[in-house]
């Protein structure tokens, strides 16, 4: 098989009407979804389970088998033996990349440097580490089952001497005035996955992408977009599209899978910050009236930016004395408003759990 040679971007040859119908309806969604972000103080930080999610299922779409709690639980209590190690620090390493990436976009807008410091952060210390970590790859690569060879395999990227070409093309694409910036949105993630320019972790770079993209074009302030849930429920409709693009190069297909990924998770993400948002009204009015304690805003904002969380982390991260720590949470656990996963032990201490919150982000 030899390998695919994309076109250059922008497409000459894009049948606009095919999908022209989505593209109001994905921009209404997409706003909407904004709009409700903007009712939340430092959405960043009250989305951080959301985003954790979307770490979660972006890394699941390549295989890996960790739950969010278990991410979650992990990072609560370092110490304690992880069976799904390896995943958990695949999917810490997509948190970590995407939030290096957000403090880059505030300096400088999204190029190729950005792209290769994304791919090292995400392989660090994990499998695919000892692929090229960090830089494009100058070997021929391609997709199929385990000990498949070249000859059977179901996609050849493109050749390493024509990668550069084709990077270089793509960079100047994503700022590029589309007549539409969800539909560039989509031929940006999808031309990402045909050049495939890594050996390794080209699917968790392209999603890395849409988020940032959408902060490029100023479509959303912070990168508090997940699609993932949605490319995981529809896997293989999502890479039969993609491999057709190389098969029968039918753009429009693709594009209308994308816009309608965009319209379903704008809704569901609307949803589900909708219900952040009366959560965290609901518990400003709850958590002073249960504590009556100068320190219930700060509980508050613990809460929501670690619905999972251990007892010593609750005391030194909000500052406050040990007495009052002990009392405070005894009356969030006494009031539902928090349980115990793991009882303290020793040293050890005890593992609790944000309920409301934690349920709002594990909905499907």
């Amino acid at each position: 098989m030899k390998p695919y040679l994309p076109e250059m971007l922008p497409l000459k040859s894009l049948n606009w009407v095919e999908f022209i119908h989505l593209i109001g309806e994905a921009n209404r969604e997409l706003a909407l979804y904004e709009g409700i972000l903007k009712g939340i103080v430092n959405p960043a930080v009250f989305l951080s389970p959301l985003t954790m999610q979307e770490a979660v299922l972006s890394s699941r779409i390549e295989g890996t088998q960790a739950t969010l709690e278990e991410v979650l639980e992990y990072q609560a209590l370092p110490k304690k033996e992880a069976a799904k190690e390896q995943d958990i620090l695949e999917i810490i390493n997509y948190r970590d990349a995407l939030d290096y990436a957000v403090d880059y976009l505030r300096k400088k807008p999204i190029g190729l440097n950005l792209i290769k410091e994304i791919h090292g952060r995400l392989l660090d210390s994990v499998r695919g580490r000892n692929k090229a970590r960090g830089h494009f790859r100058t070997t021929q690569n391609y997709i199929g089952r385990p000990g498949t060879p070249i000859e059977q395999a179901s996609y050849v990227p493109p050749a390493p001497d024509r990668l550069m070409e084709l990077l270089s093309n793509f960079e100047k694409y994503i700022h590029y005035e589309e007549k539409d910036p969800l539909v560039q949105m989509a031929i940006v993630h999808a031309q990402f996955e045909c050049i495939h320019p890594f050996l390794d972790g080209n699917g968790r770079v392209g999603r890395i992408l849409i988020p940032l993209f959408l902060m490029e074009k100023k479509l959303l302030d912070s990168p508090v977009f997940y699609i993932s849930a949605y490319l995981e429920t529809h896997r293989d409709t999502y890479y039969e599209n993609l491999n057709a693009l190389s098969k029968k190069r039918k753009w429009e297909d693709w594009i209308i899978f994308f816009l309608g990924a965009v319209i379903e998770q704008a809704r569901s993400n609307s949803g589900k910050a909708s219900q952040i948002l009366r959560l965290y009204n609901d518990m400003k009015e709850r958590v002073p009236d249960i504590t009556h304690s100068q320190y219930a805003i700060r509980v508050i904002n613990l809460l929501f930016g670690k619905p999972l969380f251990n007892s010593q982390e609750f005391t030194k991260e909000l500052h406050i004395p040990k007495t009052s720590a002990v009392r405070i949470l005894n009356q969030l656990e006494t009031t539902n408003i928090i349980s115990v996963i793991h009882e303290g032990k020793g040293t050890r201490p005890a593992l609790l759990r944000f309920n409301k919150l934690a349920e709002i982000v594990e909905q499907t």
